[in-house]
C-alpha cells in the first residue's frame, strides 16, 4: 500500500501543476481523502488556497474542505488567505459567504480574527438568517482568538437573542452560555 500512495501523490503533484483549476480542484479532493487516511498534505497549502479562491463554488467547496481539514494555527500560508476570505464574507452569493464562515471555524488564528472581526460583526446584521447564524458562531471563536473583539461585538451579540429568527437566537444563546461557562465572573 505504501508503494501505491507514493505513486498516487506523484500523480497529484502532477494535477496540481497543471493550469486547469478543474484539474487542480480534483486533486485537492483527492489530497482530502489522503488526508483522512492519516498522510500529511501540508506540503499542498498553497495548492489549496488555489482552489479555494476559485470563482466556481464546487471548486471553492472542495479547498474550504481541505483547509477545513488540514490548516491550523501554525499553517505559515495562512496569511495569504485574509483578503480571499474577506471577498467571500462580501460576496452577494450567500453561500460562498457560509461557506468561508463555516471554513473559518477550523482554521482560526489570532491574525484572522484580528482581521476579519468587523467584517463577521457586520455579518451579524445580515438579511439572510442563514448568514445571521453562521456569523454569530463563528463570533465565538474570533473571541476565543482575539479576545479584544469581545467589548465591541457584544451589544450586537445581545440583540441577537431578540431576533426574528429562532435559528440566530439559538446560535446567539450558544454563544453567550459558551463565554459564560468560560469565564462566569464576567456574565
Amino acid at each position: 500500500q505504501p508503494k501505491y500512495i507514493a505513486i498516487c501523490i506523484e500523480e497529484i503533484k502532477q494535477e496540481l501543476r497543471q493550469e486547469n483549476i478543474a484539474v487542480k480542484a480534483n486533486a485537492v479532493a483527492k489530497l482530502s481523502y489522503l488526508q483522512m487516511q492519516g498522510y500529511d498534505i501540508s506540503w499542498a497549502a498553497f495548492n489549496v488556497i488555489e482552489v479555494m479562491s476559485s470563482a466556481k463554488f464546487t471548486h471553492k467547496r472542495i479547498g474550504y474542505m481541505a483547509a477545513s481539514q488540514s490548516f491550523h494555527e501554525g499553517t505559515d500560508v495562512l496569511m495569504l488567505t485574509t483578503n480571499m476570505i474577506r471577498k467571500d464574507l462580501s460576496s452577494q452569493n450567500q453561500y460562498d459567504a457560509g461557506l468561508a464562515l463555516t471554513g473559518m471555524a477550523c482554521f482560526m488564528t489570532h491574525d484572522l480574527a484580528r482581521d476579519l472581526a468587523n467584517d463577521i460583526m457586520t455579518l451579524m446584521s445580515s438579511t439572510r438568517p442563514y448568514i445571521r447564524k453562521k456569523a454569530v458562531l463563528i463570533m465565538y471563536k474570533v473571541f476565543l482568538k482575539y479576545p479584544e473583539s469581545l467589548r465591541p461585538a457584544f451589544p450586537r451579540l445581545k440583540e441577537k437573542l431578540e431576533d426574528p429568527d429562532p435559528g440566530v437566537q439559538s446560535a446567539a444563546m450558544n454563544v453567550i452560555c459558551e463565554l459564560a461557562r468560560r469565564n462566569p465572573k464576567n456574565y
